[in-house]
């Protein structure tokens, strides 16, 4: 049976990429590693559009959090932190772990955070030093408007760090101009690459709060990857088999182009969620994200056997986390998805349903989705 992935990480690797990562393995402190560095970090300005340097480290997307926790701020800060949702909360603890101060603005699961609520705490508690988003909340489908958080943000002096590990390469987003002074992402996600790379991009005003951060700090020290960037290297030994898969990534992002990237996200997400409203099920975010579809479903589906069902018929997604369990299933839009992979989805979510004594007419979901593809 041909399995068919729709997580929200790992998502698909494509079949040239993997080619890539099975060449003979290079070594990490030779000229053609720096050559290959020099043009993946190039690569990753595009993705991230940035001007500034794009960080890479060696662990998922979780270093790189904990990376911007530990650069950014120093013994005794403070920092608001928007908790929306299981990546939200992650924030938080990081920043706790370390002995950082939070307050936490507390968002209902599905709902996005009002720009509005930032500025006010922000006023409330002037000295607060940093604020802690997500753009694509994954484990709820809400998308959260880092533009208009940006602005508002900008008003202080506090830094904005925002957790793009989902976000970037599905969802616009524009660092510099949005006054982003932090932006995360992970290599399982957009970036169609298996896990174990992170990256991380700074602005100015960050790496002024780098210099002046004192908290602990050895593996994930971005001065030390700073400094090795300038001489087209990673500080510590990289995993180089990810880092030629990820020159390939790069490269197909670059011939598709970003906005046609983001485009398709957005296009097979509006399909997916018009199919599984025929088949008469609800979206769980107020404002969902293009990363991935949250599938709300009835009491008398049970999610956890949606899934089984779903993957005995080679599509694997994911469940709800937390108090979502059972009650959801969540389709990925992430990375290597067209528009037939949508459409084969939606065939075999309605005989997965059809399966759970759902009444579902064959071909509705499929035929609202085909609609939105082929507008």
């Amino acid at each position: 049976m041909k399995r068919r992935l729709f997580t929200p990480g790992p998502t698909t690797v494509p079949d040239r990429v993997l080619l890539k990562m099975a060449e003979p393995i290079i070594h990490h402190r030779s000229e053609e590693f720096g050559r290959m560095f020099a043009t993946v970090n190039e690569g990753l300005k595009y993705l991230f559009q940035t001007k500034n340097e794009v960080l890479t480290l060696t662990t998922s997307g979780t270093g790189a959090l904990e990376a911007a926790v530990v650069n950014l701020l120093s013994r005794g800060d403070r920092a608001l932190v928007v908790r929306g949702g299981k990546f939200g909360e992650r924030w938080g603890e990081l920043c706790e772990t370390y002995g950082v101060h939070v307050t936490a603005i507390d968002v209902p699961w599905g709902e996005a955070v009002a720009p509005e609520a930032i500025l006010e705490h922000l006023k409330a508690d002037p000295v607060i030093k940093a604020v802690f988003t997500t753009q694509s909340e994954t484990s709820t489908g809400a998308l959260n408007d880092i533009e208009a958080i940006g602005r508002v943000v900008r008003e202080t002096d506090a830094l904005l760090v925002v957790d793009a590990i989902t976000g970037i390469g599905a969802h616009r987003m524009l660092p510099d101009a949005w006054g982003v002074d932090a932006v995360v992402t992970g290599s399982q996600k957009g970036l169609m690459l298996p896990p174990g790379l992170a990256f991380i991009a700074l602005s100015e005003r960050a790496w002024q709060a780098v210099e002046r951060s004192d908290l602990p700090k050895y593996y994930l020290d971005l001065m030390k990857a700073k400094k090795s960037l300038a001489k087209d290297q990673n500080p510590y030994t990289p995993a180089v088999s990810l880092l030629v898969g990820l020159k390939a990534a790069l490269a197909m992002i670059r011939e598709e182009g970003i906005e046609n990237i983001w485009a398709r996200h957005a296009k097979n997400a509006e399909a997916t969620r018009a199919a599984v409203r025929a088949m008469g099920l609800g979206i769980f975010a107020k404002n969902p994200s293009n990363v991935l579809t949250i599938v709300q479903l009835p009491a008398k589906i049970d999610g956890k056997k949606l899934v089984k069902a779903l993957d005995g018929y080679g599509f694997t997604v994911a469940g709800g986390q937390a108090q979502l369990s059972g009650k959801v299933i969540r389709i990925s839009h992430l990375g290597y998805t067209d528009d037939f992979d949508t459409l084969s989805l939606s065939a075999g979510l309605e005989r997965a349903l059809r399966e759970l004594g759902w009444d579902v007419e064959p071909g509705v979901g499929l035929s609202a989705a085909q609609r939105v593809l082929a507008g």
